[in-house]
C-alpha cells in the first residue's frame, strides 16, 4: 500500500521528485528527473506487444534496474489508458494510484540493489495523436504501424522511467499478423508462431534513451545490402511502392555516412545493427532510432526526376541521423535544455560530409542558404533564444525545437571549428565522444574537451553562444587616404535589443575579402577583440572594388555590406565564379532588402537581369524564391502587377531553354507554379496538364501535375473543380487521396476553408502530416483577406495543439497562420492576442513573436518609399 502523503516530510518529498502538495504533477520534471537518476542506474526493459488488434496494443514489461539505498520511493511514469497486473518485487501494487500519469513504486517494497517491476498494460493505435502510428494504403488496402515516442512519449507506449538520462537496454518480442515484418531496435533473434500471427524476439540493445526505442510492423518489402567484411543494412518500404524506390542509393548513402564518420571520429559504429524505414504520412524528415532509422516517405520517393537541391536534400538528411548515432544516440543530451549539441552537431556533421563525398553538390553554399539563413532570419526576432534553453517539464520539450536548434547551433559550431582550429576541434570531438559513450553529456561537456584539446579558453564562448539569445550585426568601415585604404575596421552590435540580454561582444574569427577587378582578390583573417576587429594586413593597400566581410562563411552574424559594396554587387555579381561567394553576395542585397535599404523591386529588377546566367541550381533556387517573396509579398499588390509580366516571361524562357540542364528548368516550372497569375502563365500549366506541353521533352508527372491543379484552385480558375475531377481519376498512386487533400485546401471559398480548419481539430483519423501539408495551401498569401478571420482562432488554439500534435506542427502552423498574412490589420489580431494573454507560455509566445515579427517587417517594406535614382 501506499504510504498516505501527509506521512512524507518535505525531505522525502524532494528526494522522490514530487511537490510540496504531496503529487508529482504532468509530465516529467527537472526535479522528478534529478531525484530519479539520483535514486537508480542499469536500467533494462523487456517489452512485449500484440499488434494483432486493430486499435490497442496490449503489452507487457518487465523493468529491471539498480537501486541506492535509502533514496526513498520510486516514481514509475506511464500515460496509457491501461494498467494492471503490476508488481514490484514480486509484491503485487494497486494501479489505481496513477495520477497524471504517474504511479508511485513505494520504498517499502523496493531493495537496495537489484529490482524488478512488471506490469501489464495497453496503447491505443491510431492515424495520429498516439505513441503508435497506423497508416492505412488506399492503394492495397494494406496497415502499416510504427511508434513514434520523441521527445517524452515512451510513457505513452510503456510503463518507463521516461528522462534521457536514464539509459536502458531494450529487448522487444512483438506479435504481428501473418505476413508482416517487424523491425525494432535491436537485431532480430528468432521466429514463431503465435495466436493470430507471428511472434517476433528482438536481441537486447546498448544502453539509449527511452525517446529512441521504435518499432515498424506491417506487410513490408524490404532490400538488404550485406558487402564482405560490413555489417548488413537493410531498407523497408511499403509493398505497394516497391518499383518506385531507389533502394540501392539510399543503403549506398547511408553506408558512406556509416565508414565517414567512423573514420573520422575514430569511434567505430556504436550500435549492433542498422535498419532503415520509410515511413509513410511520417511528420519528420527522420528520426534517428538505434538500429531502426525512421525516414519520411515522401521524400526519400521521388515520383518524378529530382533536382540537385532534392537529392542534396535527401543526402543531408541521412547524413544527419546517421551523425545522430554517435551524437544523440551514443552520447546523449543529459536533458532536453541541450537539444542543440545532438540536432547542431548532426546538421553541421551531415555539411562535412556532403562536403567531403559530394564535392559537386557545393555542401557549403547548401548550408549558407538552407541552414544559415533560416538561422539568421529567427535570430534577428524578439522570439529568439539562446542554444540552451531552460526547460522545467518534458511535456513542453516538444516547443525547444525549431530554427535555433536545428540552424543556428549547427552555424555556430562551423564558428567554433574555425576558432580554435580543425585539428583541436576534431581531437576534441574524439575525446568528447570516447569519455560519455553510451551515457550523457552537457555543452560544457563539449566546449570542456574542445577547449583543452585545441588549448583555447572558451568561457566567453560558452557565454556568448549558449547562453546569450540573438545574434550580431556586422558593418564594414572603410578609410580612404590618398587613394589607398587608411584602415578597414569590422564593428559588431547585437541586430536587436532583447529584454535581459546581458551585452558585452560575441567572440569571433573571421575571413575578409578584398575584391579587385584589376588584380588578384587579397583575403585576410580578423578577430573580434571586444566590439571591433581590426583588419590587420588591409592599410596601405589599393582601395578594393568591394569588401564582403564573412568570407567563406566561417562567422555567424548578419553581415551587411556598405553602400559601395552593395553597388559593386548590383552590377557584377553574375561575373563571381566560385559558387559560394556569389550566394553570399547574392544574400548580401536581399539582406538589404530586409533592412528597408534596397526595394523590393529593384531586387526582383536585378535578379532578372543576371538569371539567364545563372546556372547554379542551389542559387537559382534561392534567388526565384527570394524574388517570389518580393514580388507576392513584399510589393502591394499595384507595384508589382506591372513586374508581373517581365517575371513569368523569364520564368518561361528558362522552362523553355535547351541549353539548361534539367534541374534549373525544373525549378523554374516550380516557381511559375507558385506565383502564375496571367493568362500567360495560366495556360502554359492547363497545356501541361494536358500534354499539350512538356518539360524537357517529357510530360509533368507526380507530384507537380497536383501542384499545378492546386494553383488553379487558388486563382478560381473557372475549370479548377473539373481539372480536380480529372485529376482524381487520373492519379492512381496511393497519394491520390493525400494529394487532393492538400490541393483542395486552397480553394477561395469561407465555407470550404472553415470546413478544413474545423476538420484539423475535430477528425481524429486524419492524419498530421496531411495537416501539415496542408497549412500553406489553406493560407495562400494572395488570399489573405479570405484567411484573415482563422488568424486569430488559429492563434487561440495554440495551447491545444503545444500539448496534442508532435514538434514541429505548432511553429508550422503559426508561420502558416501569420505568414499568410501581409497587412497591417492581421499584424493588429496578432498583437492583440499577445496583449490577451499575458499567461501564454513562454515557449508558445516565442514561436508567434518570431512570426509576429516578420509580419511586421513586410507591412514596413510593404509600406516604405524607395527612392527611384538611388536604390540604396
Amino acid at each position: 500500500m501506499l504510504a498516505p502523503m501527509g506521512l512524507w516530510t518535505a525531505a522525502q518529498t524532494r528526494a522522490a521528485g514530487l511537490s510540496a502538495e504531496g503529487t508529482v504533477g504532468r509530465g516529467i520534471s527537472l526535479d522528478l528527473a534529478r531525484a530519479r537518476a539520483a535514486q537508480i542506474s542499469g536500467v533494462r526493459y523487456h517489452l512485449s506487444f500484440d499488434l494483432t488488434a486493430t486499435d490497442t496494443a496490449a503489452g507487457r514489461v518487465v523493468i529491471r534496474f539498480d537501486r541506492v539505498g535509502n533514496s526513498r520511493d520510486l516514481v514509475l511514469d506511464f500515460r496509457g489508458p491501461t494498467l494492471a497486473d503490476l508488481t514490484v518485487n514480486g509484491r503485487p501494487l494497486p494501479a489505481a494510484g496513477r495520477v497524471d500519469g504517474h504511479l508511485v513504486l513505494p520504498a517499502a517494497l523496493l531493495k537496495t540493489g537489484a529490482n524488478i517491476v512488471s506490469a501489464r498494460f495497453a496503447t491505443p493505435i491510431a492515424a495520429s495523436g498516439a505513441a503508435i502510428i497506423r497508416y492505412h494504403d488506399d492503394k492495397d488496402g494494406q496497415a502499416y504501424l510504427y511508434t513514434l515516442l520523441v521527445p517524452s512519449d515512451a510513457n505513452l507506449l510503456f510503463p518507463c522511467f521516461d528522462q534521457p538520462d536514464l539509459k536502458a537496454r531494450f529487448r522487444w518480442t512483438i506479435t504481428a499478423p501473418a505476413g508482416w515484418t517487424v523491425i525494432a531496435n535491436g537485431p532480430l533473434d528468432g521466429q514463431q508462431p503465435a495466436t493470430g500471427g507471428t511472434r517476433w524476439r528482438f536481441a537486447e540493445t546498448e544502453p539509449i534513451s527511452t525517446y529512441l526505442a521504435a518499432f515498424a510492423a506491417g506487410p513490408w518489402t524490404h532490400w538488404t545490402s550485406a558487402p564482405a567484411g560490413e555489417r548488413p543494412i537493410s531498407l523497408y518500404a511499403r509493398a505497394s511502392r516497391r518499383a518506385e524506390v531507389d533502394a540501392e542509393a539510399q543503403i549506398a548513402t547511408n553506408r558512406a555516412a556509416v565508414r565517414w564518420l567512423s573514420d573520422w571520429f575514430e569511434v567505430p559504429f556504436p550500435f549492433a545493427k542498422l535498419d532503415l524505414v520509410l515511413a509513410p504520412a511520417f511528420p519528420f524528415g527522420g528520426m534517428e532510432h538505434v538500429g531502426a532509422v525512421f525516414y519520411n516517405e515522401d521524400r526519400f520517393i521521388f515520383r518524378e526526376p529530382p533536382t540537385l537541391p532534392q537529392r542534396v536534400g535527401r543526402d543531408a538528411t541521412i547524413y544527419h541521423e546517421i551523425s545522430h548515432q554517435w551524437f544523440g544516440d551514443d552520447v546523449t543530451m543529459r536533458w532536453f535544455d541541450d537539444l542543440w549539441l545532438k540536432e547542431g552537431f548532426s546538421t553541421y556533421m551531415a555539411a562535412r560530409i556532403q562536403a567531403e563525398l559530394q564535392p559537386d553538390g557545393n555542401a557549403w553554399t547548401n548550408f549558407l542558404l538552407s541552414t544559415k539563413t533560416p538561422a539568421y532570419r529567427a535570430d534577428a526576432t524578439s522570439g529568439t533564444q539562446a542554444l540552451w534553453q531552460p526547460l522545467d517539464n518534458l511535456n513542453a520539450a516538444k516547443s525547444n525545437y525549431g530554427p535555433i536548434v536545428y540552424n543556428k547551433a549547427p552555424a555556430v559550431i562551423k564558428q567554433l571549428t574555425f576558432l580554435v582550429g580543425e585539428a583541436g576541434f576534431r581531437r576534441g570531438l574524439h575525446r568528447f565522444l570516447i569519455d560519455h559513450a553510451y551515457g550523457n553529456a552537457t555543452w560544457q561537456d563539449l566546449l570542456r574537451a574542445v577547449g583543452a584539446a585545441s588549448g583555447v579558453d572558451l568561457t566567453a564562448f560558452g557565454r556568448q553562444y549558449m547562453l546569450r539569445a540573438g545574434l550580431p550585426r556586422v558593418d564594414t568601415q572603410l578609410r580612404i587616404a590618398g587613394g589607398r585604404i587608411g584602415s578597414l575596421t569590422l564593428v559588431q552590435r547585437p541586430v536587436r535589443s532583447l529584454p535581459g540580454d546581458r551585452g558585452g561582444a560575441w567572440p569571433m574569427k573571421v575571413r575578409v575579402r578584398l575584391g579587385y577587378r584589376d588584380r588578384t582578390d587579397v583575403v585576410l583573417d580578423a578577430a573580434f577583440s571586444g566590439t571591433s576587429a581590426i583588419v590587420a594586413g588591409a592599410e596601405g593597400l589599393p582601395v578594393p572594388d568591394y569588401v564582403w566581410p564573412n568570407d567563406d562563411d566561417q562567422g555567424y552574424g548578419l553581415f551587411l555590406p556598405d553602400d559601395r559594396t552593395i553597388a559593386w554587387i548590383v552590377t557584377h555579381v553574375g561575373t563571381v565564379k566560385d559558387p559560394l561567394l556569389r550566394a553570399m553576395l547574392w544574400s548580401a542585397v536581399w539582406d538589404t532588402v530586409r533592412d528597408v535599404r534596397f526595394s523590393p523591386a529593384r531586387y526582383i529588377t536585378m535578379l532578372l537581369d543576371n538569371l539567364p546566367g545563372e546556372t547554379d541550381e542551389q542559387i537559382s533556387r534561392t534567388i526565384l524564391s527570394r524574388g517570389a517573396a518580393a514580388l507576392d509579398v513584399y510589393l502591394p499588390d499595384d507595384a508589382s502587377a506591372p513586374l508581373r509580366p517581365r517575371w513569368e516571361q523569364a520564368l518561361l524562357a528558362r522552362i523553355d531553354n535547351a541549353n539548361l540542364g534539367y534541374g534549373l528548368r525544373k525549378d523554374a516550372l516550380d516557381r511559375l507554379i507558385a506565383t502564375a497569375r496571367t493568362p500567360l502563365a495560366l495556360v502554359r500549366l492547363r497545356d501541361l496538364l494536358a500534354g499539350r506541353a512538356t518539360l524537357v521533352g517529357a510530360a509533368v508527372r507526380q507530384p507537380t501535375r497536383w501542384a499545378i491543379v492546386r494553383r488553379l484552385i487558388a486563382v478560381a480558375a473557372p475549370d479548377a473543380a473539373a481539372l480536380y475531377a480529372a485529376e482524381q481519376r487520373l492519379d492512381q498512386t496511393s497519394e491520390t487521396v493525400k494529394d487532393a487533400f492538400v490541393a483542395r485546401a486552397a480553394t477561395p471559398d469561407r465555407a470550404v476553408k472553415a470546413a478544413y480548419f474545423a476538420r484539423y481539430f475535430d477528425d481524429a483519423a486524419l492524419n498530421e502530416a496531411w495537416v501539415s501539408e496542408s497549412l500553406g495551401a489553406f493560407n495562400t498569401v494572395e488570399q489573405a483577406e479570405l484567411t484573415l478571420p482563422f488568424l486569430r482562432p488559429a492563434l487561440d488554439r495554440l495551447e491545444w495543439i503545444r500539448q496534442n500534435r508532435r514538434i514541429f506542427f505548432l511553429p508550422a502552423w503559426i508561420d502558416a497562420f501569420i505568414g499568410g498574412q501581409r497587412d497591417a490589420a492581421a499584424l493588429d489580431v496578432v498583437d492583440r492576442f499577445l496583449d490577451a494573454r499575458p499567461a501564454l507560455p513562454l515557449d508558445v509566445r516565442r514561436k508567434v513573436l518570431t512570426a509576429r515579427d516578420e509580419l511586421a517587417l513586410t507591412v514596413h517594406i510593404r509600406a516604405a518609399t524607395f527612392p527611384t535614382s538611388a536604390e540604396v
